[in-house]
This record gives structure tokens, sequence and C-alpha cells, in this order.
């Protein structure tokens, strides 16, 4: 009996991620997000964070909630202070705003953003630099102590 599959159509290697050029661009997304990943506050407060190479070799970040975009983009721009490393590459506004690092354009979208302040006057919103307080005393004890048994 002959059986016939059915085969996904199979990318072609794509020859530029192999270049120096290639690696550039994966490198300053690395960046960009390690950066972001720093910052609590944004991490916390953005709800579908997700990223995706556009067809351009630019990368799109987008998340819901959290941040204005031009918030995200004066963050990166702080983070990431070594000198050329952070440019804008157009003018910044809520929902969006567009960066140059390391020569690799980002595009940054917030979709419904609820601002910085707004984030961090929420009430009951679990901050995690509250969490690793340890000069505030409290009821229970913190899981560090938990585990060095003190």
């Amino acid at each position: 009996m002959l059986v016939r599959r059915k085969h996904a159509l199979r990318r072609a290697k794509d020859e530029d991620d192999l270049t120096s050029a290639g690696a550039r661009r994966y490198e300053a997304l690395g960046r960009v997000m390690a950066a972001l990943a720093t910052e609590a506050d944004f991490i916390e407060s953005c709800r579908d964070l997700t990223w995706w190479r556009g067809s351009d070799e630019s990368w799109h970040l987008e998340w819901r909630d959290g941040p204005f975009a031009s918030e995200a983009a004066a963050l990166l721009a702080e983070r990431l202070a070594a000198p050329g490393a952070v440019t804008a590459a157009g003018p910044g506004s809520g929902g969006s705003a567009v960066l140059d690092v390391m020569g690799v354009r980002f595009e940054l979208h917030a979709i419904d953003p609820m601002g910085a302040d707004r984030v961090r006057a929420r009430p009951g919103f679990w901050r995690l630099a509250e969490a690793l307080d340890t000069t505030r005393r409290t009821n229970t004890r913190h899981p560090w102590e938990e585990l060095l048994g003190g």
C-alpha cells in the first residue's frame, strides 16, 4: 500500500543569520530583552509580551497594559547607555516608538497602555521590589529565611 505523507514546506536556512549582521541582530535583541528584564515594574505590568522579526530585518516588541511605548524607549535608552548603542529612529508616542539599537531597528508597540505612573499607583499590585526588601519586617518569614534556617 502506497502512503503519501504531506510535508510542510521547510523554510530554507537563512544565510544572513549565519553572518556577522545576523549575529549582531540577535545580540541586539538579547541586550534589549536583558535591559527590560532588569526593570521589574515593566515585566510585572505587561501582559502578552511578544516579539518577532520583521520582514525588513527589524525586531517588533508588543505588549498589553504596562507602560507607554515612549516610556519603554526611554528605559532602553537609559539601560543601554553605551555611546551610540541606542538612538531614537522616530518620534515616540504612547502606543508606538522606534529605536535603533546597535544598528538594528526595534519597533515598540503598546496595546492599551496604562503608563508607568498608573502601574505603580495601582492598588494590590504585587511588586518584586517590595517582596525583596530585607529592611522591612513582616509577620511571616521570608523565603530566604526558610532556606537558611533563620
